[in-house]
């Protein structure tokens, strides 16, 4: 469609994140096509993350959406290898009692002491991420002594419990007001969830919660062809009884 490549030539070529692109009437005037068309190749671009709407301001340009690739690692890792500077707004720092969610992920009792942090998460100055963490004060005593530790992962690894593997729940749901506000989302409310249990051996030593921007991040899985089944199949002399067993029982003749 000759309106949908001119937009996306316009972002590739002259326009930077932020910046409006045409409006509608002006699309239409220069192309001779209909409101309609143009509304669907704007909207196709907003849906595949190259333009967002912002509501009674028009469409911009959208920052570059990012893989959210399935892998154990910190957010500050994650930045810095793509060439982004991380940054951190702490929200929460404190001692608090184990509610059931976070009692249950970490295998303690419900009211047992855990630290808790929760920050905002920022990738080159814009807000990306809201995260919370809770870790046993039993395994970590020290982890609030001296504030916030700027790497959770460091924090673990320092006290011999080296992040080792972990199982992560993605969900897809909408921003909270309080959410919003913090991400400076203005358009779209759509966020990702992330649930993750963090593992050193084969004990659970963090549980975290993150609300990561819609609008820039996307799931990236490697996929791989299927290997042996995990459950194995029945021996055959147990699948097919063989023909004694399986024959019905003789029925005698009447005298």
């Amino acid at each position: 469609m000759a309106v949908r490549s001119y937009l996306v030539d316009l972002v590739e070529q002259s326009l930077h994140v932020g910046d409006a692109v045409p409006s509608e009437r002006t699309l239409c005037e220069r192309f001779g096509v209909s409101r309609m068309t143009v509304r669907q190749a704007v909207d196709a671009l907003v849906s595949e993350g190259v333009l967002v709407r912002e509501q009674g301001r028009g469409t911009f340009v959208a920052p570059q959406r990012m893989d959210f690739e399935m892998r154990l690692t910190t957010f500050g890792e994650e930045m810095r290898r793509r060439g982004m500077r991380p940054e951190t707004r702490v929200l929460d720092a404190r001692t608090v009692a184990a509610a059931p969610e976070a009692a249950d992920a970490l295998g303690t009792a419900v009211g047992a002491p855990l630290h808790h942090l929760w920050r905002v998460r920022y990738a080159d100055g814009s807000p990306m991420s809201l995260e919370q963490h809770w870790v046993s004060v039993a395994l970590l005593p020290d982890l609030l002594a001296d504030g916030p530790p700027p790497s959770m992962h460091d924090a673990m690894r320092g006290a011999g419990l080296d992040p080792a593997w972990g199982e992560e729940t993605l969900t897809a749901d909408e921003a909270t007001d309080e959410e919003a506000a913090l991400l400076d989302m203005r358009g779209t409310r759509a966020v990702l969830r992330a649930t993750r249990r963090t593992y050193s051996a084969e004990a659970p030593v963090m549980y975290s919660r993150a609300c990561y921007r819609g609008d820039r991040y996307s799931v990236w899985v490697p996929l791989s062809a299927p290997g042996p089944a995990l459950v194995p199949r029945l021996r055959e002399d147990l699948a097919e009884p063989d023909a004694a067993d399986s024959a019905p029982a003789a029925v005698g003749a009447r005298p």
